[in-house]
């Protein structure tokens, strides 16, 4: 190497302020567009819409999947498709823009950073998200990249995916659906009873924690956590003090009033059904 002309092999930072957080329907989209891929296809590619906040947190909202053909060293993507889906989710949504972009599939593939150089061209500083559709142990592995430039002088070499911080999170309703699309093999999806059962099983569950917590911090086996002794007296003080009998009419009523609402919908969709019949019928007389 000349001592006149030095060569500088440049490094990006590998720390990083970005963070993501994504909304559960994203994940369930992107399952669904995998069960309805093309037989040939291996995985499912897309994009990601969202927000981007003042303090560099990316905020996954929706997602579209985007056709592609790929080989071993090459992907093509259809970008006509892109533009058209984007452009219609703009005018139900003109807020939600482009934030990057997802693959199903266990991390990074080779051909990860020519559609990564795509995106950037959409978008400057794109997230890449890998969702394992297979669930692997029961468990959904989700992680989120930004992508670094590595070069020698003035030429690009490479480029480096680092992963960034990925937040994921759910209502209680959302997570039964969540903990449905887990499961590999599912006979049925639970109607609303078996939804609420297996909910109050969860608050049952989360209830003895709590209760085996408290125990254990009086009778000294555990350190006492003032954060989480202040989770628990504001959850307690947000409770309505109301008596065993009030909370069981009002529960009740509520319930009687579910099986109205299932009725009345039965009723109608049957109805329906008999007036569709009759006149198929007498369009064939």
């Amino acid at each position: 190497m000349a001592s006149g002309n030095k060569t500088t092999l440049l490094f990006y930072p590998s720390t990083t302020n970005v963070s993501a957080k994504i909304h559960p329907v994203v994940l369930f989209n992107i399952c669904d567009s995998f069960v309805r891929r093309p037989d040939q296809a291996e995985r499912v590619i897309g994009t990601l819409l969202g927000s981007v906040s003042a303090d560099g947190i990316v905020e996954i909202k929706n997602s579209y999947a985007v056709p592609h053909n790929e080989s071993a060293d090459q992907v093509a993507l259809d970008i006509d498709y892109h533009h058209t889906m984007y452009l219609s989710h703009q005018k139900v949504n003109p807020k939600e823009v482009i934030v990057g972009w997802y693959s199903t599939g266990s991390g990074v593939s080779g051909g990860s950073q020519l559609i990564h150089e795509f995106y950037s061209r959409e978008v400057s500083n794109p997230v890449h998200l890998t969702v394992d559709t297979g669930f692997t142990n029961g468990e959904a592995s989700l992680k989120c990249y930004v992508s670094f430039n590595l070069s020698l002088g003035d030429r690009q070499l490479a480029a480096q995916f680092q992963e960034i911080p990925l937040d994921l999170r759910m209502i209680e309703a959302e997570r039964v659906g969540f903990d449905i699309l887990k499961t590999t093999v599912v006979d049925k999806l639970p109607n609303d009873l078996e939804g609420m059962e297996a909910t109050m099983k969860r608050l049952l569950a989360l209830i003895d924690d709590v209760y085996n917590y408290v125990d254990g911090v009086v009778e000294g086996r555990l350190i006492p956590d003032n954060n989480i002794g202040r989770f628990i007296s504001n959850t307690l003080s947000s409770l309505p003090k109301i008596s065993p009998a009030t909370f069981d009419k009002v529960f009740n009523d509520r319930i009687q009033d579910n099986y109205a609402l299932v009725y009345l919908s039965s009723l109608a969709r049957t109805q329906l059904s008999i007036a569709e019949k009759l006149n198929t019928a007498a369009q064939v007389l």
